[in-house]
Formats: structure tokens, sequence, C-alpha cells
């Protein structure tokens, strides 16, 4: 039964998380005219890294002393780097509500399939069905109308988003396995940094001068990312990570939310029945029964 508990409370943790990554889209379109979307990103980045620096240095957890795979934490590291540049760049263009649908949205299948060919583990009914749900109601999201944007190359830059955030849960779920989830966040959170920093070097960033650019870059980097990533790396400990990718879901769900209410993005009956069927998914998965892996105690 412990274990059962602490599967739960972890699928709450990432719950969590996702919907303070559902901030992310909305954060930005606040952001004051000049703030590129790799910019922004790459701040995301820097800023999230050093709050989840001090988080790890703070408990002690740095001086853990297993060695570090060094190809699964450069790939943890690329993959959330790719996933910043992605996700801005594919938001910027397509809207809020379709960017973050089309990102997370997508992520499930990668992660999947990823989850099985990294990490052997096998997809459970349950989360298939909660897979399905979910994606069909992200589809019924992007069906034409009403004043949402459709981009193609938005569109592309999301999926490859998704792709980059499935990769990224999957290999931090190997290096949870070594390592405490406060120092696999800091190392590869730090690393993503240092590989998208360059990007400042000729980036105009007189936006982070202005009151209302450093509250959107602080919400980025703090809460959205500091905040959440701690959460969620607690979830993952025990969730399985395709799991923990459909469980994310409720990050386009806030951000179409958002969307809706704050950007007065519009979206049709047949989006409404969308939001409905990734709420059922969700809570299929979070809320219903567990089970446990053969073999645990």
């Amino acid at each position: 039964m412990g274990n059962l508990s602490k599967t739960r409370k972890g699928k709450w943790f990432i719950l969590a998380a996702a919907v303070l990554w559902g901030t992310t889209g909305t954060a930005q379109a606040f952001a004051p005219q000049g703030a590129q979307p790799a910019v922004v990103g790459t701040v995301r980045l820097i800023l999230g890294s050093f709050a989840l620096l001090i988080l790890a240095a703070t408990r002690g957890k740095l001086a853990h002393q297993n060695r570090w795979s060094i190809v699964s934490t450069f790939l943890a590291a690329g993959s959330m780097a790719a996933y910043q540049l992605c996700f801005f760049n594919g938001v910027a263009r397509t809207g809020v509500a379709v960017g973050t649908i089309v990102a997370i949205g997508s992520a499930p299948i990668f992660a999947g399939f990823l989850s099985f060919l990294i990490n052997k583990e096998y997809p459970e009914p349950k989360w298939i069905t909660a897979t399905l749900l979910t994606v069909m109601g992200c589809s019924l999201l992007l069906l034409p109308g009403g004043n949402v944007m459709f981009n193609p190359l938005g569109v592309g830059l999301a999926l490859g988003a998704g792709a980059a955030y499935a990769m990224f849960t999957v290999i931090s779920k190997r290096l949870l396995k070594e390592h405490p989830s406060e120092a696999v966040m800091a190392i590869t959170f730090c690393l993503g940094a240092v590989l998208l920093s360059p990007l400042l070097l000729t980036a105009d960033l007189n936006w982070l001068t202005q009151p209302r650019g450093l509250a959107v870059a602080l919400h980025l980097g703090f809460i959205a990312t500091g905040a959440a990533y701690a959460l969620f790396a607690q979830g993952l400990i025990t969730v399985p990570a395709a799991s923990a990718v459909t469980l994310s879901l409720a990050e386009p769900l806030t951000a179409g939310t958002l969307g809706i209410i704050v950007l007065g993005e519009r979206l049709t009956l047949l989006g409404i029945i969308g939001i409905g069927l990734i709420l059922s998914g969700l809570t299929l998965l979070s809320l219903g029964r567990e089970s446990l892996p053969a073999g645990s105690p």
C-alpha cells in the first residue's frame, strides 16, 4: 500500500507541475515587444536552472557520489534546450492554445515509444485508454474554427517540442534511478542553459529592463520552471515516464483555458468537447485504481 500511496502522490505532483507549465504561453504573450521567442526560452532556462541549483545546494543533494552518465546527462540537457527553442517559437507562430496543445498533446505518443525502447517500460491498458482520450481531445481543439491560428511551421515546431519533452522525461527517469531528483533537474537544466546561452550574445535584452518584461522573466524562470520541475522530478520518481507525460496534458488544458479567458482566444463547440475528453483522460489516469508492477512489495 505504501508504494501505491507514493505513486498517487507522485501523480498529483506532476499535475501541479503541469498547471504551472500551462502559464508559460500566456506569460510569453505579455512580454514586451522585441522579446524574441528563442531569447525568452533561453532566459527562462537560465533563471530556472539557477533556482533549481539553489534548491539542490541548500538540500545538500549536489554531493551525491554516484557517477553521472555523460550520454544521458547531455541528452537530457539537449532535449530541454531544444524544447525551449521549439516551444516558444511554435507558440509565437500558432498561438498559445494550439501551440501548447500540439506540443504536449503529441508528447505521450513519443513518450510511449521511447519508454519502451529506452527504459523497457510496457504501457498499461489504462495508460493507452487515457492517452487516446486526451489525444482525441487535443485533436478536436485543433479543428478549424474560432480565432485560433494554424501555422504549418508553428505546428511542426510544436511537434518538435513534444518530442524533446518526451525525450527529456524518459532520460530523466533513468538518471533519477542513480541521483536525487533535485540534483538531476539542477545539473541538466544548468547544462541546457549553457547550451543556449550563446543566443544572448547578439540578442536585444532591453525588454528585460521594463517592469513587465522582468515580471514575465521571473515568472517563467522561478515559477513555471524552477518550482514546476522540482515538483515534476518528485513525481517522476514513482510514476512511469509514459504516464507522467500523459498527466502533463493538464498543461495544454491550462494553457487553452488561459488563452480563452485571458487572451480572448475562442474555441468551437468541438473544442469544448475536446477539453472534456482531456479532462476525462487525466481523471482516468490520476484517480483510477492503481496497480503495481509484477514483483513489487
